[in-house]
């Protein structure tokens, strides 16, 4: 088996597609599989997949994450966050490489008072909070050694985001209604990608201790509503020749979904960078650096 190869289901998504364009740890390889060459829901696919690239570590980044289409679509949900991520992380277990399984703050019903600790109680809103939650507890069941990340607010240059739904509305539109009583830490896609290399590197060298595995959390540093995260990407976005349309706070109330969110999602870090010495940056820096290719120079 080689220690330096990765191996990344759901290549194809907004994540897998950050992950393909990071740098690799000096010596590493990463392998990214999309949809189509491996589709997590069946089993022979994924061991295939497993015993060609003989991975150290094998990443989990395929995910259904339609959060309102979810609510109708349960079975297509739990289908592939749950059943899905159970048959990868056991494949990764029985050929001794190690499991990432990529998970949510949604798994959080939004009821707290400070930032949400990786042992507090899950209590998901909805369907796909439920299904993340279900996929969590299969890559347990199936896998000694495991890594659960939760992550939220992604965002990138690739795949569709807030930061991109943003600058789509705020060309199209003067003005936009935002929701202000949803609080959360975006996270850049990048840098995810950074930090699940980083934690691979560390797994691949050989870390024994029981600590190194789990679930941790990690985001961008800073809370923020959609409403100041909007803000702020315009504000950034108006200095590279982006719209400016004005915006309006509006409670959840007015903007109706058919899946509810959790009010307060925003996750703590510090387990992670306790651990790994994994540091988030703010978030503000992260979106800098998607602008900066999002959007032409002015």
């Amino acid at each position: 088996m080689s220690d330096k190869t990765l191996l990344t289901f759901g290549g194809d998504g907004q994540f897998g597609r950050a992950l393909a364009k990071t740098v690799a740890p000096a010596g590493w390889r990463v392998v990214s599989l999309a949809r189509a060459a491996a589709d997590i829901t069946d089993a022979d696919q994924v061991i295939r997949a497993i015993a060609a690239h003989e991975p150290a570590v094998v990443v989990n980044a395929a995910a259904y994450t339609a959060v309102d289409k979810a609510e109708n679509d349960s079975k297509a949900a739990f289908l592939i966050n749950e059943y899905g991520a159970g048959i990868v992380a056991r494949a990764a277990s029985e050929a001794q490489a190690i499991p990432i399984h990529l998970s949510t703050d949604y798994v959080f019903d939004g009821q707290a008072s400070r930032p949400w600790r990786e042992d507090d109680p899950v209590a998901p809103l909805g369907v796909y909070g439920a299904s993340k939650a279900a996929g969590e507890d299969a890559v347990r069941d199936v896998a000694r050694r495991h890594v659960i990340l939760r992550t939220s607010w992604l965002f990138g240059v690739d795949g569709n985001n807030f930061v991109k739904t943003m600058l789509r509305l705020g060309a199209e539109r003067p003005a936009l209604k935002i929701v202000a009583d949803q609080v959360g830490r975006p996270t850049s896609a990048h840098d995810l990608a950074d930090a699940i290399l980083a934690i691979a590197a560390k797994l691949g060298a050989g870390v024994s201790t029981a600590k190194a595995y789990g679930t941790f959390h990690f985001a961008n540093a800073g809370a923020v509503s959609w409403h100041d995260f909007a803000r702020e990407i315009f504000a950034q976005g108006a200095k590279r020749g982006g719209p400016s349309p004005t915006l309006t706070a509006i409670p959840t109330s007015d903007y109706p979904t058919p899946a509810k969110r959790p009010a307060y999602s925003v996750l703590d870090c510090d387990k992670l960078a306790g651990l790994y010495g994994i540091e988030p940056r703010p978030w503000q820096a992260a979106l800098g650096d998607v602008l900066e290719r999002l959007l032409p120079k002015a």
